[in-house]
């Protein structure tokens, strides 16, 4: 039976619920920082989300808002980059305190991930070193084939473009590879690069559109904490609240080898 053969994980909302209370945060301390009068609350920060990227972000609220002075043409790039990179330092301190967890699940279907001798790797928008943090200190107990970070790709979700780099550092065919993503410019970039998709939702992306995700859950649960909630694909599985590496591996390798109806 051919075989799904790599998992390969975004960061933010999936691995580490980062989002409000992490990225929010260091970005608030950082305008604070700098001296601006503006603070982005749960509401505005979850529609800025849809724009994928912590620098382009801060570009467009500059552009549609401001920051409360005027930024010269050519003094933005800079001003961006310092920003950026000052809140890049907040975010790693939060998650070297240990103030932001894991999310339920995600360690112990890493380490069924190793187990099973597949390639694991990581694919996020975030910024390279915060990505490592996590990666290689919070889970330094896991094996990583790669951590896929930052600018390494020019095109940021849903443009496909840090997956198609996945798939060619991994020498792999989409289907046999499975991504697990919290949000629709996630889902979509994943559908667009042709593979496996496992959505967990959260508080920021449980009401967008996932539908373009094979399964969809509200977390990967713990066998002896946390249960997940099943929407969408845990027909087959036998799903008790808890989804496993070889459950998945099982379940889209059945599917590869079946081909086309």
């Amino acid at each position: 039976m051919a075989k799904i053969k790599a998992f390969f994980f975004d960061q933010d909302g999936v691995i580490i619920d980062t989002e409000r209370d992490g990225h929010r945060v260091a970005f608030n301390k950082t305008f604070k920082e700098f001296g601006y009068n503006f603070q982005w609350d749960v509401d505005e920060y979850h529609d800025l989300l849809q724009i994928a990227g912590g620098k382009e972000r801060m570009r467009h609220y500059l552009h549609t808002r401001g920051f409360g002075f005027a930024v010269k043409p050519e003094e933005e790039d800079d001003l961006i980059k310092r920003l950026h990179k000052r809140k890049t330092e907040i975010f790693i301190e939060l998650i070297e305190s240990g103030q932001l967890p894991l999310r339920p699940g995600i360690k112990r279907i890493m380490k069924e991930i190793n187990g099973l001798g597949l390639k694991l790797g990581i694919c996020t928008t975030s910024n390279e070193k915060a990505a490592h943090a996590v990666a290689y200190k919070i889970l330094k107990d896991i094996k990583f084939d790669f951590v896929l970070a930052g600018d390494v790709v020019k095109k940021k979700k849903p443009d496909p473009e840090i997956y198609l780099l996945a798939l060619e550092k991994t020498g792999l065919k989409p289907e046999e590879c499975i991504v697990v993503e919290d949000s629709r410019n996630g889902v979509l970039a994943a559908e667009s690069a042709g593979l496996n998709i496992v959505a967990t939702t959260n508080v920021y992306t449980e009401n967008e559109d996932l539908s373009g995700a094979d399964i969809i859950v509200s977390c990967l649960g713990d066998p002896d904490n946390t249960s997940c909630e099943c929407s969408k694909g845990c027909e087959q599985l036998n799903f008790n609240g808890v989804l496993h590496a070889e459950q998945l591996v099982n379940y889209f390798s059945s599917l590869l080898s079946a081909g086309p109806s």
